[in-house]
């Protein structure tokens, strides 16, 4: 690895602990100190929103621009209609065109908050759909599949893990690779892109985008992946046990995204400075430094910023205060995730580990149950003992502040 990378996007990657591989470093650094160099990342449709495993991708497409270059944010319309087989054992479930269209304007929402689209000169939009989906198949296959060997694609890890697991690869998956490679060539064709980014587990795709526009185009490009992200516990970025962390705030409320991040353990709060804010490097260690209770403000700064980029500065100010409210002062914050219920929910009473599932703090009644019975469950801060205590119209005359344990807090208020 360069020591000393002459072009600032490299430094930012290497420094900031992005960088896991490269293609060819050198080469890269000369190509991204030239001139402006397009680069990309393409993104599954299979969701109408990403969560935070997808975060370091959509930094550094934002350290890309912030650099002085050009990233491209390709969406898989048309390989999500196939499924990425990397990284999985099981095939995924396949979606109409209307579901991945529809998934792509939410995911789009996300990247809006941390890119310029600004036309000629900004970020651009890409959909694979738009070339794939015109592909003749018999003249692809002709045309390009002679440049890919089953020999090298049975290497790849992907496949691997499928094929020693004895579980089912169906061809379809199997052709991603191709099509993916052959988006690389697409884009350096259309956009002079000269590099393409992915996690570690995209490396075999990469390199045959790679070597696919080589042979097709004569062109020099690159790739680079970065690491596997998991939390200092082993466990992987984008799930908790309460579910996926969504960016779109219509999936998860600013609030509980900015408490995902105030609750970061100790040991993972100086990579995720580095790696998910734009604080200075120095900043990040001084921060990271703090010890005891004095720590708990290293998260404070971490969840605003993570949260000011996601979801912007004023509903990251509304989240922190709100937690103020509700630890500090032992308060009621409006910002919390809210439940409405109205007469016809309620009937003659519902109980209270039915409240509770209903606002998402437990998955079921036997697991609020469980809640009440370990002393984990309050109402307005008070101890509840009774799982089965039925709450009627009168208590929640006014807001009604559901705590499970801690950390984790909704309000129920009534229509």
């Amino acid at each position: 690895m360069l020591s000393k990378p002459k072009s600032e996007f490299l430094r930012v990657m290497i420094d900031r602990g992005f960088m896991q591989d490269c293609t060819d470093l050198e080469g890269l650094d000369d190509a991204l100190t030239a001139g402006v160099v397009p680069g990309y990342i393409g993104f599954d449709a299979t969701a109408d929103s990403l969560h935070i495993g997808s975060l370091v991708q959509i930094m550094i497409l934002r350290w890309l621009q912030k650099t002085g270059h050009r990233p491209i944010v390709l969406m898989g319309g048309g390989t999500s209609k196939i499924g990425d087989p990397s990284g999985r054992d099981e095939a995924r479930q396949l979606l109409d065109t209307a579901a991945i269209d529809k998934n792509i304007e939410g995911i789009f929402k996300v990247f809006n908050q941390y890119l310029d689209f600004t036309p000629e000169t900004g970020a651009i939009r890409e959909n694979n759909a738009t070339w794939l989906d015109e592909l003749k198949y018999i003249a692809f296959l002709r045309d390009y599949g002679q440049h890919f060997t089953i020999n090298r694609m049975l290497s790849f890890e992907s496949v691997k893990l499928r094929l020693n697991r004895e579980q089912p690869l169906t061809f379809l998956e199997f052709n991603y690779m191709l099509l993916q490679a052959y988006d690389f060539q697409e884009l350096y064709k259309r956009h002079g892109c000269l590099l393409q980014m992915g996690g570690s587990d995209q490396w075999g795709n990469i390199v045959n985008g790679i070597d696919l526009s080589r042979r097709i185009a004569g062109a020099q490009v690159f790739g680079l992946t970065t690491p596997l992200i998991t939390k200092a516990d082993g466990s992987k970025m984008g799930k908790s046990a309460q579910g996926a962390i969504w960016l779109n705030a219509d999936k998860l409320a600013p609030y509980e995204f900015w408490q995902y991040w105030r609750n970061t353990a100790d040991a993972d709060v100086h990579r995720f400075l580095k790696l998910f804010t734009e604080l200075p490097l120095e900043d990040c260690a001084r921060l990271a430094a703090l010890e005891g209770a004095e720590i708990n403000e290293a998260k404070i700064v971490l969840a605003n910023e993570i949260t000011g980029l996601a979801h912007g500065a004023e509903a990251a100010s509304a989240a922190a205060a709100t937690a103020r409210e509700v630890f500090e002062a032992g308060g009621v914050g409006d910002d919390l995730p809210t439940i409405t219920l109205n007469a016809a929910d309620l009937g003659d009473g519902m109980s209270l580990a039915q409240l509770f599932v209903r606002a998402g703090l437990a998955a079921s009644g036997k697991e609020a149950k469980r809640l009440v019975a370990e002393s984990g469950a309050r109402l307005n801060d008070e101890l509840q003992t009774d799982a089965g205590r039925m709450i009627t119209a009168a208590d929640l005359a006014e807001p009604l502040k559901l705590s499970a344990g801690k950390k984790r807090h909704a309000l129920a208020r009534l229509t």
